[in-house]
Protein backbone atom coordinates (compact mmCIF):
# COMPACT_ATOMS: atom_id res chain seq x y z
CA UNK A 1 0.00 0.00 0.00
CA UNK A 2 2.12 4.41 -1.02
CA UNK A 3 1.86 4.91 -0.17
CA UNK A 4 -2.94 8.32 5.78
CA UNK A 5 -2.76 5.39 4.21
CA UNK A 6 -3.17 6.11 0.72
CA UNK A 7 -6.42 4.50 -0.53
CA UNK A 8 -5.53 2.21 -3.63
CA UNK A 9 -6.52 3.76 -6.73
CA UNK A 10 -8.97 0.84 -7.02
CA UNK A 11 -11.69 2.15 -4.30
CA UNK A 12 -11.34 5.47 -5.74
CA UNK A 13 -13.05 4.44 -9.51
CA UNK A 14 -15.34 6.80 -10.87
CA UNK A 15 -19.03 4.99 -11.42
CA UNK A 16 -18.38 3.84 -15.38
CA UNK A 17 -14.72 3.65 -15.41
CA UNK A 18 -14.00 0.28 -14.64
CA UNK A 19 -14.30 -2.92 -16.47
CA UNK A 20 -17.48 -3.62 -18.28
CA UNK A 21 -18.37 0.49 -18.59
CA UNK A 22 -18.75 0.07 -22.36
CA UNK A 23 -17.09 0.04 -25.49
CA UNK A 24 -13.18 0.53 -24.92
CA UNK A 25 -11.68 3.57 -26.76
CA UNK A 26 -9.67 3.05 -29.34
CA UNK A 27 -5.59 2.61 -29.05
CA UNK A 28 -4.68 6.40 -29.58
CA UNK A 29 -7.14 6.95 -26.99
CA UNK A 30 -6.21 4.61 -24.76
CA UNK A 31 -2.43 5.59 -24.70
CA UNK A 32 -3.82 9.25 -24.42
CA UNK A 33 -5.93 8.37 -21.22
CA UNK A 34 -2.67 6.30 -19.86
CA UNK A 35 -0.47 9.39 -20.18
CA UNK A 36 -3.10 11.80 -18.62
CA UNK A 37 -2.70 9.04 -15.91
CA UNK A 38 0.69 8.98 -15.04
CA UNK A 39 0.68 13.28 -15.77
CA UNK A 40 -2.62 13.30 -12.55
CA UNK A 41 -0.66 10.85 -10.96
CA UNK A 42 2.52 12.61 -10.56
CA UNK A 43 1.55 15.84 -9.68
CA UNK A 44 -0.83 14.54 -7.04
CA UNK A 45 3.01 13.28 -5.71
CA UNK A 46 4.35 15.91 -5.94
CA UNK A 47 1.45 18.10 -4.13
CA UNK A 48 1.32 15.86 -1.31
CA UNK A 49 5.13 15.20 -0.79
CA UNK A 50 5.35 17.36 2.29
CA UNK A 51 2.50 15.61 3.69
CA UNK A 52 4.28 12.39 3.04
CA UNK A 53 7.53 13.46 4.21
CA UNK A 54 6.35 14.90 7.49
CA UNK A 55 4.14 11.68 8.05
CA UNK A 56 7.43 9.27 7.70
CA UNK A 57 9.23 11.44 10.17
CA UNK A 58 6.70 11.00 12.53
CA UNK A 59 6.17 6.98 11.78
CA UNK A 60 10.08 6.51 12.72
CA UNK A 61 9.71 8.51 16.12
CA UNK A 62 11.63 11.63 15.35
CA UNK A 63 10.25 14.54 17.51
CA UNK A 64 12.49 17.48 17.22
CA UNK A 65 9.85 19.78 19.19
CA UNK A 66 8.87 19.75 22.49
CA UNK A 67 5.18 19.05 23.10
CA UNK A 68 2.24 21.26 24.07
CA UNK A 69 0.34 21.26 27.24
CA UNK A 70 -3.64 20.96 26.01
CA UNK A 71 -6.54 19.69 27.34
CA UNK A 72 -8.87 17.06 25.47
CA UNK A 73 -12.63 17.05 24.68
CA UNK A 74 -13.27 15.59 28.23
CA UNK A 75 -11.10 18.35 30.11
CA UNK A 76 -8.43 16.38 31.04
CA UNK A 77 -4.84 17.69 30.53
CA UNK A 78 -2.85 15.95 27.29
CA UNK A 79 0.51 16.49 25.55
CA UNK A 80 0.13 17.55 22.30
CA UNK A 81 3.09 16.70 19.67
CA UNK A 82 3.45 19.39 16.69
CA UNK A 83 1.13 18.76 14.09
CA UNK A 84 1.87 19.03 10.33
CA UNK A 85 2.77 23.03 9.79
CA UNK A 86 4.37 22.75 12.82
CA UNK A 87 6.52 20.15 11.58
CA UNK A 88 6.31 21.22 8.00
CA UNK A 89 8.09 24.91 9.34
CA UNK A 90 10.76 23.24 11.34
CA UNK A 91 11.62 21.66 7.98
CA UNK A 92 11.73 24.81 6.19
CA UNK A 93 14.03 26.26 9.18
CA UNK A 94 16.36 23.79 8.77
CA UNK A 95 16.59 22.79 5.01
CA UNK A 96 14.52 25.71 3.53
CA UNK A 97 11.45 25.31 1.11
CA UNK A 98 13.13 22.68 -0.94
CA UNK A 99 14.00 20.45 1.66
CA UNK A 100 10.09 19.83 2.11
CA UNK A 101 10.51 17.84 -1.31
CA UNK A 102 13.39 15.73 -0.44
CA UNK A 103 12.68 12.50 -1.48
CA UNK A 104 10.59 13.49 -4.60
CA UNK A 105 12.23 12.05 -7.35
CA UNK A 106 12.35 8.59 -6.55
CA UNK A 107 8.47 8.83 -5.61
CA UNK A 108 7.69 10.19 -8.96
CA UNK A 109 9.56 7.40 -10.48
CA UNK A 110 7.64 5.14 -8.20
CA UNK A 111 4.27 6.33 -8.90
CA UNK A 112 5.00 6.31 -12.52
CA UNK A 113 6.06 2.76 -12.33
CA UNK A 114 2.85 1.77 -10.45
CA UNK A 115 0.67 3.33 -12.86
CA UNK A 116 2.56 2.33 -16.12
CA UNK A 117 2.46 -1.28 -14.55
CA UNK A 118 -0.90 -1.54 -13.79
CA UNK A 119 -2.06 -0.37 -17.13
CA UNK A 120 0.48 -3.00 -19.32
CA UNK A 121 -1.41 -5.69 -16.72
CA UNK A 122 -4.94 -4.67 -17.34
CA UNK A 123 -3.49 -5.17 -21.17
CA UNK A 124 -2.26 -8.27 -21.02
CA UNK A 125 -5.06 -9.88 -18.91
CA UNK A 126 -7.91 -8.23 -19.50
CA UNK A 127 -11.18 -8.80 -17.95
CA UNK A 128 -13.39 -10.38 -20.56
CA UNK A 129 -17.26 -10.44 -20.27
CA UNK A 130 -17.42 -8.25 -17.33
CA UNK A 131 -20.44 -6.27 -16.12
CA UNK A 132 -21.08 -3.91 -12.87
CA UNK A 133 -22.76 -5.73 -10.61
CA UNK A 134 -26.80 -5.28 -10.56
CA UNK A 135 -29.59 -5.55 -7.80
CA UNK A 136 -31.10 -7.49 -10.58
CA UNK A 137 -28.05 -10.77 -10.31
CA UNK A 138 -28.76 -13.35 -7.85
CA UNK A 139 -26.66 -13.69 -5.17
CA UNK A 140 -24.63 -16.41 -6.52
CA UNK A 141 -24.23 -14.79 -9.66
CA UNK A 142 -23.54 -11.09 -8.45
CA UNK A 143 -20.78 -12.43 -5.79
CA UNK A 144 -19.03 -14.09 -8.54
CA UNK A 145 -18.49 -11.24 -10.36
CA UNK A 146 -17.07 -9.43 -7.06
CA UNK A 147 -14.57 -12.13 -6.93
CA UNK A 148 -13.69 -12.43 -10.60
CA UNK A 149 -13.47 -8.09 -10.67
CA UNK A 150 -11.30 -8.29 -7.24
CA UNK A 151 -9.04 -11.07 -7.90
CA UNK A 152 -8.29 -8.84 -11.37
CA UNK A 153 -7.43 -5.58 -9.24
CA UNK A 154 -5.60 -7.47 -6.27
CA UNK A 155 -3.31 -9.02 -9.40
CA UNK A 156 -2.89 -5.39 -10.58
CA UNK A 157 -1.79 -4.33 -7.56
CA UNK A 158 0.34 -6.84 -6.56
CA UNK A 159 2.63 -6.56 -9.44
CA UNK A 160 2.47 -2.78 -9.62
CA UNK A 161 3.77 -3.00 -6.11
CA UNK A 162 6.28 -5.30 -6.61
CA UNK A 163 7.70 -3.28 -9.42
CA UNK A 164 7.08 -0.23 -7.97
CA UNK A 165 9.00 -0.85 -4.72
CA UNK A 166 12.43 -0.33 -4.77
CA UNK A 167 12.42 3.13 -5.82
CA UNK A 168 9.78 3.46 -3.27
CA UNK A 169 12.66 2.08 -0.24
CA UNK A 170 15.06 4.51 -2.36
CA UNK A 171 12.86 7.59 -1.51
CA UNK A 172 11.79 6.42 2.11
CA UNK A 173 15.53 6.40 2.87
CA UNK A 174 16.32 9.86 1.12
CA UNK A 175 13.62 11.46 3.32
CA UNK A 176 14.81 9.54 6.49
CA UNK A 177 18.43 11.32 6.30
CA UNK A 178 16.69 14.69 7.53
CA UNK A 179 16.72 12.87 11.35
CA UNK A 180 21.03 12.69 11.24
CA UNK A 181 21.54 14.95 8.49
CA UNK A 182 23.16 11.72 6.13
CA UNK A 183 24.24 12.19 2.26
CA UNK A 184 24.31 8.71 1.59
CA UNK A 185 21.77 8.52 -0.52
CA UNK A 186 22.27 11.65 -2.59
CA UNK A 187 20.84 10.37 -6.15
CA UNK A 188 18.36 7.34 -7.93
CA UNK A 189 21.39 6.13 -9.63
CA UNK A 190 23.89 6.26 -7.01
CA UNK A 191 21.22 4.53 -4.28
CA UNK A 192 20.73 1.53 -6.34
CA UNK A 193 24.71 0.96 -6.78
CA UNK A 194 25.13 1.28 -2.83
CA UNK A 195 21.62 -0.80 -2.10
CA UNK A 196 22.73 -3.56 -4.55
CA UNK A 197 26.21 -3.72 -3.06
CA UNK A 198 25.62 -3.66 0.74
CA UNK A 199 22.03 -5.90 0.85
CA UNK A 200 22.25 -7.33 -2.88
CA UNK A 201 18.46 -7.83 -4.88
CA UNK A 202 16.58 -8.27 -1.67
CA UNK A 203 17.43 -4.55 -0.33
CA UNK A 204 15.27 -3.28 -2.86
CA UNK A 205 12.04 -4.90 -1.59
CA UNK A 206 12.41 -4.81 2.03
CA UNK A 207 8.96 -4.00 3.00
CA UNK A 208 7.42 -5.19 -0.02
CA UNK A 209 5.26 -8.13 2.08
CA UNK A 210 3.27 -6.05 4.49
CA UNK A 211 2.81 -3.62 2.02
CA UNK A 212 1.26 -6.78 -0.33
CA UNK A 213 -0.60 -8.30 2.73
CA UNK A 214 -1.92 -4.51 3.56
CA UNK A 215 -2.97 -4.23 0.05
CA UNK A 216 -4.50 -7.48 -0.19
CA UNK A 217 -6.32 -7.51 2.76
CA UNK A 218 -8.12 -3.89 1.52
CA UNK A 219 -9.28 -4.59 -1.47
CA UNK A 220 -11.00 -8.04 -0.84
CA UNK A 221 -12.99 -6.35 2.52
CA UNK A 222 -13.29 -3.34 0.72
CA UNK A 223 -15.02 -5.07 -2.62
CA UNK A 224 -17.15 -7.77 -0.25
CA UNK A 225 -18.36 -4.89 2.15
CA UNK A 226 -19.09 -2.60 -0.35
CA UNK A 227 -20.98 -5.58 -2.24
CA UNK A 228 -22.60 -6.94 0.80
CA UNK A 229 -23.83 -3.58 2.38
CA UNK A 230 -25.26 -3.05 -1.48
CA UNK A 231 -27.19 -6.03 -1.44
CA UNK A 232 -28.93 -6.61 2.17
CA UNK A 233 -28.69 -3.22 3.44
CA UNK A 234 -29.77 -0.55 0.71
CA UNK A 235 -33.31 -1.28 -0.12
CA UNK A 236 -34.13 -0.82 -3.63
CA UNK A 237 -37.97 1.22 -2.53
CA UNK A 238 -35.45 3.67 -1.34
CA UNK A 239 -35.48 7.07 -3.38
CA UNK A 240 -31.64 7.19 -3.22
CA UNK A 241 -30.75 4.23 -3.23
CA UNK A 242 -28.93 4.62 -6.52
CA UNK A 243 -26.71 6.89 -4.91
CA UNK A 244 -25.97 5.51 -1.62
CA UNK A 245 -24.48 2.46 -3.72
CA UNK A 246 -22.28 4.37 -5.63
CA UNK A 247 -20.57 6.25 -2.82
CA UNK A 248 -20.28 3.12 -0.71
CA UNK A 249 -17.24 0.96 -2.14
CA UNK A 250 -15.47 4.92 -1.92
CA UNK A 251 -16.74 5.08 2.06
CA UNK A 252 -15.75 1.47 2.47
CA UNK A 253 -12.14 2.50 1.18
CA UNK A 254 -11.61 5.30 3.74
CA UNK A 255 -12.66 3.09 6.84
CA UNK A 256 -10.16 -0.07 5.30
CA UNK A 257 -7.50 2.29 4.64
CA UNK A 258 -7.54 2.95 8.49
CA UNK A 259 -7.64 -0.32 9.26
CA UNK A 260 -5.19 -1.72 6.96
CA UNK A 261 -2.80 1.32 8.00
CA UNK A 262 -0.33 -1.11 10.53
CA UNK A 263 0.68 -2.40 7.57
CA UNK A 264 1.50 0.59 5.71
CA UNK A 265 3.45 1.52 8.70
CA UNK A 266 5.82 -1.44 9.24
CA UNK A 267 6.78 -1.94 5.73
CA UNK A 268 7.80 2.04 5.83
CA UNK A 269 9.82 1.13 9.19
CA UNK A 270 11.02 -2.08 7.23
CA UNK A 271 12.44 0.23 4.48
CA UNK A 272 14.66 1.84 6.58
CA UNK A 273 15.12 -0.22 9.18
CA UNK A 274 19.28 -1.20 9.48
CA UNK A 275 20.53 0.62 6.40
CA UNK A 276 23.12 2.58 7.82
CA UNK A 277 20.84 5.68 8.64
CA UNK A 278 20.78 6.76 11.96
CA UNK A 279 16.72 6.42 11.64
CA UNK A 280 17.25 2.89 11.09
CA UNK A 281 19.03 2.13 14.26
CA UNK A 282 18.62 2.12 18.58
CA UNK A 283 17.59 4.48 19.65
CA UNK A 284 14.76 5.42 17.24
CA UNK A 285 13.96 1.48 16.54
CA UNK A 286 15.69 -2.09 17.02
CA UNK A 287 17.31 -3.95 14.54
CA UNK A 288 14.06 -5.98 13.38
CA UNK A 289 14.53 -9.46 12.25
CA UNK A 290 11.52 -9.48 10.23
CA UNK A 291 8.69 -7.44 9.53
CA UNK A 292 6.71 -9.85 12.05
CA UNK A 293 9.36 -8.80 14.64
CA UNK A 294 8.60 -5.14 13.99
CA UNK A 295 4.72 -5.74 13.99
CA UNK A 296 5.17 -7.19 17.29
CA UNK A 297 7.15 -4.08 18.84
CA UNK A 298 4.83 -1.79 17.60
CA UNK A 299 1.93 -3.72 19.25
CA UNK A 300 3.82 -4.28 22.13
CA UNK A 301 4.25 -0.20 22.97
CA UNK A 302 0.81 0.69 21.13
CA UNK A 303 2.32 2.02 18.34
CA UNK A 304 0.41 0.51 15.16
CA UNK A 305 -1.20 4.05 14.38
CA UNK A 306 1.69 5.83 15.03
CA UNK A 307 1.99 8.96 12.18
CA UNK A 308 -2.34 7.87 10.97
CA UNK A 309 -3.20 11.25 11.80
CA UNK A 310 -1.11 14.49 11.42
CA UNK A 311 -3.23 16.94 12.68
CA UNK A 312 -3.70 15.98 16.33
CA UNK A 313 -0.83 14.10 17.58
CA UNK A 314 -1.19 13.21 21.23
CA UNK A 315 2.24 12.46 23.12
CA UNK A 316 2.05 8.47 24.64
Amino acid sequence: MEDAAPVPPVALTPPGDGPGAGPGPGPGRAEGAEGLFVVLGAGLAAASHPLLYVKLLVQVGHEPLPPTIGRNVLGKKVLYLPGFFTYARHIVKVDGKRGLFRGLTPRLISSTLSTVTRGNVKKAFPLEDMEHVSNKDDMKTSLRKVVKETSHEMMMQCVSRVVSHPLHVISMRCMVQFIGREVKYSGVFSAIIRIFKEEGILGFFVGVVPHIVGDVIFLWCCNLLAHLINTYAVDDNFSQASVIRSYTKFVMGIAMSMLTYPFLLVGDLMAVNNCGLRAGLPPYAPVFTSWIHCWRHLSAQGQLFRGSSLLLLVSP
